[in-house]
């Protein structure tokens, strides 16, 4: 259905590529410098089937905060892009995934409209060498590119790398779920206001 797209993003802080293909089978080349991100990447890319690219090189000598928000904002453009106008899509989904003793909860809308509710409580600073707090700011910036409203909410688990690893693949499949065609809406804006670009 050519639902892909190549987006990059080039700052004083950071050169980011983001090449994604909606209808993929999880093929996946990820390298940001940040292990750990690539690692939670891996999971959106396996749990949603998506053929996901994402190439980053960025200031990690000052910290790793430009370059996992410059990854999230280039990666919501991506999902924007390839979704074009949205027409015939499911346009809401979410999942629960658990992990060990972690849960989690994902639900999108690609409503057009950009908001983010976080509800997770983490255990220590760091999950994987990033600062927890960098990781609401993930989610944030995802929600405001790809024009989307994004809940996400760990109700329970002692393990952080645990929390977010179930978070991340909730998050595949929430996207999965969400940017499906819907063949009963024959192509049709999935809205009353038979648009959401607006």
């Amino acid at each position: 259905m050519g639902r892909k797209t190549t987006v990059r993003r080039e700052t004083k802080e950071t050169q980011i590529e983001v090449t994604l293909n909606l209808d993929g089978s999880g093929e996946h080349d990820i390298a940001t410098g940040l292990g750990f991100l690539d690692h939670m990447l891996t999971h959106v890319a396996a749990h949603g089937l998506f053929d996901l690219t994402v190439h980053a090189a960025g200031d990690l000598h000052i910290d790793p905060h430009h370059t996992l928000e410059d990854v999230a904002l280039t990666l919501g453009q991506a999902f924007d892009a390839a979704l074009s106008e949205r027409a015939g899509i499911a346009r809401m989904g979410h999942a629960y995934v658990p992990m060990d003793e972690a849960l989690a909860f994902v639900a999108i809308d690609f409503s057009g409209r950009p908001y983010a509710v976080w509800d997770v409580t983490w255990a220590g600073p760091s999950v994987g060498g990033i600062p927890v707090t960098l990781w609401e700011h993930f989610v944030h910036s995802f929600a405001v590119t790809a024009r989307a409203t994004l809940h996400v909410r760990v109700p329970y688990g002692r393990d952080d790398h645990h929390r977010a690893e179930a978070l991340f693949k909730a998050l595949g499949r929430a996207l999965d779920a969400a940017t499906r065609f819907d063949p009963r809406r024959a192509g049709k804006i999935p809205s009353t206001k038979g648009t959401l670009n607006a």
